[in-house]
């Protein structure tokens, strides 16, 4: 019930941590809109803010798996649940604070949402991430069974959908989008990757998901800026050939998942594990017994 407990019932700095992280963002960009008495500005940055943060948390969500696999380090299951609820807290945010920038017009918004399919897109995805909040809990597992885990396989098409709703409403820089589509690629290669019975405990297999994720990337990006825009994609993909700062997205999503090669050692040989689960025992408070006189 609480997000700071653990299953056994027990105080967790570890869950306590997870959950003030998810909440510090949403501090940050409300604070602007708070403080100016929700100005036109701080709102349509807040808007923004709030839809690139649902989107990473929820990528974060589908990170949890992979990386439980890959370090072996079974706690992290504990907090994915309590990731995903994030997700739709921060979307349920962002569509609230759209409604505040059209002065909650409720008819206007609804007609917005309905012409603009950009909105439409993101709708949708909001509403799939209520029905996955709703039904998060144990009682909801227990009472859907096997049907659960069947409809928890939403969080991926729901994920595509705010992808698409990231680039549709960025335009022309779509660096941002590129790169969590590019990220999102490489958590559903891990799946991929799992499903076939390659291990990905292995340097291999991490190796030629981060190639493909990163070209992936670079094919993604490219792909836009042929099919939707003016820019010629060609000056696009010539820029990914480069090394050059800032980043270009498919050098980003490389190096982040070149980061499991670096860890999956961990999960292998079990150093790892025996580290992580002694700074999480560390992290745990432990009822204090009373002693007899």
């Amino acid at each position: 019930m609480y997000p700071w407990l653990d299953p056994s019932g027990r105080f967790s700095v570890f869950k306590l941590a997870v959950f003030i992280a998810l909440l510090v963002p949403g501090a940050l960009l409300l604070w602007p809109v708070i403080a100016q008495g929700g100005a036109t500005i701080p709102v349509k940055d807040a808007i923004l803010q709030s839809g690139d943060w649902t989107i990473r948390i929820l990528l974060i969500s589908l990170l949890i798996t992979p990386l439980r696999r890959i370090t072996r380090f079974s706690k992290l299951v504990q907090v994915r649940r309590q990731i995903g609820v994030g997700a739709f807290c921060y979307a349920i945010m962002h569509l609230c604070l759209y409604a505040i920038s059209q002065n909650l017009d409720l008819g206007r918004i609804a007609s917005e949402i309905v012409l603009r399919i950009y909105l439409t897109i993101g709708f949708v995805a909001v509403l799939g991430l209520a029905v996955l909040a709703a039904t998060s809990t144990k009682a909801a597992m227990r009472k859907l069974g096997a049907k659960w885990g069947r409809l928890h396989k939403l969080v991926y098409p729901i994920a595509v959908l705010g992808v698409v709703h990231f680039f549709l409403q960025s335009k022309v820089d779509v660096s941002e989008a590129t790169l969590m589509a590019g990220l999102f690629v490489a958590l559903m290669l891990y799946r991929f990757a799992h499903w076939r019975g390659w291990a990905l405990r292995s340097a291999s297999t991490l190796i030629v998901i981060a190639l493909v994720s990163g070209l992936t990337t670079a094919g993604i990006e490219y792909a836009w800026y042929a099919l939707a825009t003016g820019i010629p994609a060609d000056r696009v993909a010539a820029a990914n050939l480069e090394w050059m700062w800032p980043l270009r997205p498919a050098w980003n999503v490389l190096l982040v998942s070149l980061v499991m090669v670096v860890i999956y050692p961990f999960g292998r040989d079990g150093a790892g594990r025996a580290i992580m689960s002694n700074l999480a025992g560390s992290l745990r408070l432990k009822p204090q017994h009373s002693r007899g006189g």
